[in-house]
């Protein structure tokens, strides 16, 4: 028995993250960025429609949020992300259904 929850707590702890706004305020993406509105940055709406119809959005996406984007939205950089790996993925994936 003790062997059976040691292998789904292994199991639990390597899943891929879920993104959602949760992951999102969690990350502290919410101090910049609302679904609907700008604030520092641009809306995650607004993130999607620039990246819609594109193969390799949510490579982009999170590439942006894990080494920071430049340039491309507006005067004011978005520095590199502290989130793992996953997270920036699983991020960019849930901006991009919006």
């Amino acid at each position: 028995m003790k062997k059976l929850f040691i292998l789904c707590m292994l199991a639990l702890t390597t899943l891929p993250a879920q993104a959602s706004p949760e992951l999102a305020a969690k990350s502290k993406c919410m101090t910049c960025h609302q679904v609907d509105r700008k604030v520092l940055g641009p809306s995650f709406k607004e993130i999607a429609a620039r990246f819609k119809g594109q193969k390799t959005a949510q490579t982009t996406l999170a590439a942006g949020i894990s080494k920071g984007v430049k340039g491309k939205w507006g005067k004011i950089p978005m520095p590199p992300q502290k989130v793992s790996a996953a997270d920036a993925q699983a991020l960019a994936k849930w901006i991009l259904t919006l």
